[in-house]
């Protein structure tokens, strides 16, 4: 039996890594063996004092019911603290603050809620493929700004300024930004500001890497005037180690959460009261968490640094986040020849760039979630492989 898929599915591809990682598990059912450098999964774990948050409240009672559709005041208290300690914004926890299950699911929720056919998005090329395949699903147009090397990964305002506005309600941004690492900055996030009130737009902030490898974690929040015109998405999957737990948060203006909160209450019931509970107490760690989780990333960082050497690549130091960003040689014609050779000829996986936008096409990313020991196994094999002498 055939059974048509709805229309709204025509421009929407599975994930990449969804289809790569099939690849790889049938490499590695032939005994390939395959180290994966691509994904930025957290191979570290959460706060022991969190685990144990999420045990004891787990064995409690009274906690396993429908939560409600704004999180427990707890968790959104804690949001707001959090907030306020390290970003110096202030929100109001019970208006300005959405609990989420991961940002990612946010993303969703705000094309659902305001777009549809004949509206327009920016979209940040390169930039995390989530917004694209989001915006697609809701009949809007895609409206991509390049970011780029010669302009520091920053948008171009003035060839934005060129295009057609007047149908576009939205803008995704994103800094510290994926996948290229560029940090951002009170400069940067006046101008957008600026931008979304002369062109009424509503930015969309998303802003999960500000505290790996990062000493001075920022949000666009904190630029006066923010809130009327932006929306911030942020999580602890990165920050605290906590992908698989699906924790995020939405800040906006209380108009935009209600707003919000008529599609999503329509999606889901609310996070499970133990792990809400934990989040709360993951958000009270100190400025010690942070630095513990990102000396070990600087290690890592520096052992990607050999391997980028190794390929002939070519970096930015000043990146944060959790991948490194880096331009191929050119002995390759795009970064899918590099990622496939290194690959197929010394059975290590990393990200090409063109999966971010046309812009990266030249590009590589490596992600830093693995143990010393991993990425040491990928310069050998790469070293031992034939990619090294084809590039002498």
């Amino acid at each position: 039996m055939t059974i048509q898929t709805a229309s709204r599915l025509g421009n929407v591809k599975e994930y990449y890594f969804s289809k790569k990682l099939r690849e790889i598990d049938s490499l590695n059912k032939e005994g390939k063996n395959i180290i994966n450098l691509g994904i930025g999964s957290p191979d570290l774990p959460p706060s022991p004092e969190v685990i144990k948050v999420l045990q004891d409240a787990s064995a409690l009672p009274n906690v396993h019911g429908y939560q409600g559709y704004k999180g427990i005041p707890e968790f959104r208290n804690a949001i707001a603290n959090w907030y306020q300690k390290w970003y110096s914004v202030t929100v109001n926890a019970d208006t300005e603050v959405l609990p989420l299950m991961g940002s990612k699911e946010g993303i969703m929720h705000i094309c659902m809620t305001y777009l549809e056919k004949g509206d327009k998005v920016l979209v940040p090329n390169p930039g995390y493929p989530t917004y694209s395949s989001n915006i697609n699903l809701t009949g809007a147009e895609i409206l991509p700004y390049n970011l780029s090397d010669k302009n520091d990964w920053q948008p171009d305002f003035e060839a934005i300024e060129k295009e057609d506005l007047s149908n576009v309600k939205l803008m995704f941004v994103n800094y510290p930004q994926m996948p290229t690492g560029k940090n951002g900055s009170i400069e940067l996030f006046e101008k957008l500001v600026a931008f979304a009130k002369k062109h009424s737009i509503l930015l969309i902030h998303d802003n999960p890497y500000s505290f790996i490898l990062n000493d001075h974690p920022i949000s666009l929040l904190s630029i006066p005037g923010a809130l009327d015109v932006a929306i911030e998405l942020n999580s602890l999957s990165k920050s605290h180690n906590m992908a698989g737990w699906r924790l995020g948060m939405l800040i906006a203006h209380s108009d935009r959460i209600n707003e919000i909160l008529r599609f999503k209450s329509n999606m889901d019931s609310g996070m499970f009261k133990p792990l809400q509970l934990a989040a709360a107490k993951a958000l009270e760690l100190g400025k010690e968490w942070h630095e513990q989780v990102n000396e070990i990333y600087r290690s890592r960082r520096d052992k990607v640094y050999e391997l980028l050497d190794l390929l002939d690549c070519t970096y930015s130091k000043d990146q944060v986040g959790m991948f490194m960003w880096a331009k191929i040689p050119s002995t390759y014609n795009n970064g899918i020849e590099l990622a496939d050779d290194v690959l197929y000829k010394a059975n290590v996986f990393i990200t090409p760039g063109s999966i971010f936008g046309s812009e990266g096409d030249k590009y590589i990313r490596i992600s830093l979630c693995g143990d010393i020991q991993r990425f040491e196994d990928a310069i050998h094999r790469i070293e031992s492989s034939t990619i090294i002498n084809q590039m002498k």
